[in-house]
Order: C-alpha cells, then sequence, then structure tokens
C-alpha cells in the first residue's frame, strides 16, 4: 500500500526527520486559509497523488502570492494527473499539499528498503539528490553509497557516520544526518514499510537538512497489525478492478493484452503468461485466485476479468491440488451464466477430480473449450483471440 506525499511527511515529522512546514487542502479557499496559517510570500503547491516526476507534469508549483495559490489549487483537483508512472490515463488529484519553500545548496537521496538476497534493510544514499535512483544507478552506480543494517543491533552510529562522509558532508550535517537515518530505520520497521525514500533531502544555506519529498510504500502483509495506516489508503489512486480484487482476496494485476487469465499459483500464472506470450497472444491481467480456491471466489474473479473491455478471450487454468477441479468448474459454469460471457473461453483442468470438473463442463452446453494441456490450452486462446478482431 502507497502513502501520499502529505501522509508519508506526517510520519516523517513523528521519527524525528525534519520536513518543511505545509497543510493539505481541496479548496481555493482553504488555499488562502493555509496562505495565512502558514506565513511567508511564497509557497509551493504539490498535486498529491501516488506518483513521482509530478513536477515534470505540471504537479508542482512555486507560486509567488496567494491568489496564484488559489489557482494553482483550483486548476488541480479534480484533474487527472498525467506522468511517465502513472501511464496516460492519469491519477486523479483530491487533494494539494501547501508547503513552505526551502532553499538549498545541495540536494542529496536517502532510502531505505529490504535487500532480500542480504535479507538485511538496506539504506542506499547518493549525492545525485533531485534524481531518478533507477538513473543514478543504471548511470552512475559508484555514486550509490549503500549499508546494511542488522536486524538484532539496529542501525549503528558508525554506519551513519560513514555514509555523512561518503557524501562528503561537514561533521555538524554528519551529525545531522545520523539522526535523518535513525528516524528513517525505525520508520521503516515501525509501519513495516517495503521503501522509504526521502529524494531530495536538502542541505539548507544554514547547514540544516530538510526532507523535501517523502515516499513510503508499505508491506501488504503486515498491514493488519497498522489499523491507522490501513486508515490512510485512498482508494482512488489504485487501480479499480486491484481493489475490486483485494476485497475478495483474489491476486490480480492489470495489463495490456487482450488475454485474460485466470490460475490458481503465482508461478503457475507466471508460466501461464509466459506462455500465452510464447504463443502470440498478450496476457490482459495475472490473476491468482489462490490454492483454496472456491466456486464463489472463482466467480468472482471471471467478473473481474470480464470488466475490462480490453479482454478478447478468456484461458483459466487451474491444477487441482488443494482446491478440486469440479468446485473450479463449477464456479466457472456460474460466471459464464451469470456474467452472460461474450467472449471465447478455454479451460484446462488438471489434478484432483480434473475429469469429473471437464464432464461439469461439458454438461453445461455453454461455449466453453477445453485443452488436454497448458501448451494446447494457450495455442487455443491465442486463436480466439486473435478471432475476435
Amino acid at each position: 500500500m502507497n502513502l501520499h506525499e502529505y501522509q508519508a511527511k506526517g510520519l516523517f515529522a513523528r521519527h524525528g526527520i525534519p520536513v518543511p512546514r505545509s497543510l493539505t487542502v481541496a479548496l481555493a479557499s482553504e488555499a488562502r486559509a493555509a496562505t495565512d496559517e502558514l506565513g511567508g510570500e511564497r509557497w509551493v503547491v504539490k498535486a498529491q497523488v501516488h506518483s513521482g516526476a509530478r513536477g515534470k507534469a505540471g504537479g508542482v508549483v512555486l507560486t509567488e502570492s496567494i491568489e496564484q495559490v488559489a489557482r494553482e489549487t483550483e486548476r488541480l483537483v479534480g484533474t487527472r494527473l498525467r506522468t511517465h508512472q502513472t501511464g496516460p490515463e492519469g491519477l486523479p488529484i483530491g487533494q494539494v499539499l501547501i508547503e513552505t519553500p526551502t532553499d538549498s545548496v545541495r540536494e542529496l537521496y536517502l532510502g531505505a528498503l529490504v535487500d532480500r538476497e542480504a535479507k538485511r534493510v538496506v539504506i542506499m544514499a547518493s549525492a545525485d539528490g533531485g534524481m531518478d535512483i533507477e538513473e543514478v544507478a543504471a548511470k552512475t552506480p559508484e555514486r550509490i553509497l549503500t549499508t546494511h543494517v542488522h536486524p538484532a543491533v539496529g542501525l549503528m552510529g558508525w554506519q551513519s557516520r560513514k555514509i555523512g562522509f561518503g557524501l562528503g558532508l561537514e561533521p555538524e550535517q554528519v551529525k545531522a544526518l545520523g539522526k535523518v537515518m535513525q528516524g528513517l530505520y525505525q520508520l521503516f520497521i515501525d509501519c513495516d514499510a517495503s521503501l522509504v525514500e526521502i529524494n531530495p533531502l536538502v542541505v539548507t544555506p544554514a547547514g540544516a537538512l530538510m526532507a523535501l519529498d517523502a515516499k513510503l510504500n508499505l508491506d501488504d502483509n503486515a498491514l493488519y497489525r497498522h489499523p491507522d495506516l490501513v486508515a490512510m489508503r485512498d482508494i482512488t489512486q489504485e487501480d479499480a478492478r486491484e481493489a475490486l480484487a483485494k476485497e475478495h482476496d483474489l491476486n490480480y494485476i492489470s495489463l495490456d493484452g487482450n488475454i485474460g487469465c485466470m490460475v490458481n499459483g503465482a508461478g503457475l500464472a507466471m508460466a501461464t503468461m509466459d506462455l500465452v506470450q510464447l504463443h502470440g497472444g498478450s496476457p490482459a491481467n495475472f490473476l491468482d485466485v489462490g490454492g483454496g480456491a472456491t466456486a464463489a471466489r472463482v466467480a468472482e474473479a471471471f467478473k473481474l476479468i470480464l470488466s475490462d473491455d480490453k479482454v478478447r478471450a478468456v484461458l483459466v487454468n487451474i491444477f487441482g491440488g488443494i482446491v478440486r477441479c469440479d468446485l473450479i468448474a463449477e464456479g466457472i459454469i456460474q460466471a459464464v451464466r451469470e456474467v452472460q460471457v461474450q467472449v471465447p473461453v478455454v479451460v484446462r483442468l488438471e489434478g484432483t477430480n480434473a475429469e469429473q470438473g471437464l464432464a461439469l463442463l461439458a454438461a453445461s452446453d455453454l461455449a466453453i473449450t477445453t485443452a488436454a494441456s497448458l501448451s494446447e490450452a494457450a495455442d487455443k486462446v491465442v486463436a480466439a483471440a486473435g478471432a475476435q478482431h
């Protein structure tokens, strides 16, 4: 789960990471009141969407007057911001962050994530703040400094000093960086985060450090421990089908193809998508109904796939280990009848009660094609999707 910048900065402040003064508003009238409360003569208006590169898309504006703040708020709220991360549809802007500008003499990058190979939280830093860290890693990897944190002892002082001096900071700034890094690491642990980024972390003319931006991604598997963070979820920033899938305990990701895929098991789902691609097709989604799928869940999964108007055919590939193939067949039949499916459906069942499941499909008198192997199923569904054009 992702958080907005203003939400992440609120958590930053609680963990001792310095952030600029700011207020979040949704109306031009509120924007005027916010400037009065913040004071000053200039303000930054920042669209709140779950995307980077907002500035390049016109979503971050430095304003010189109260009237301009109100105009920019009115211009942004209620529209959609399109960046290279959001795709052509963009994301809706429900509110903006009005922030006191911060002068800087240097821009740094600081982030934390899980290094699965090392089985540690790794803290990364770079003197190239304000740039995409992926670009820095690709072009100048030597500019990225890293340190791994042992979970039994936490972040040590020497690690922060090593990063600070590696960035070329002055001794007092190195001390300040140590506090920021301790706050960043503690925030990562406290919130069960999967990624925390400050880009840029600036050095002010007075030598202080300030987090001008904040990105915080949370581990969905740990959200049950954080009802306060779950309350921050903004469903408008999520794909509507992916959000609906979560309500039914389905693992769904939208893709750009035209062949809907319903599979049980993440590994089998990936293999199915690869084989569809190999046979010349293009998957419209990743959808894992899980090992304990029920007929009702399969029916919901079917509806979810068919809610995508790009889908020209559906491939169902089920291996019956824990789940019984006859229950899956019942779910398929229920969904096809209920939704009145107008696209070809290809089904491959293998494993527990596969013969009973195939018999149910054959007796349903529905336009469902069965396949004996995954390769045959992929070949048939690609051909069926092509015939729909």
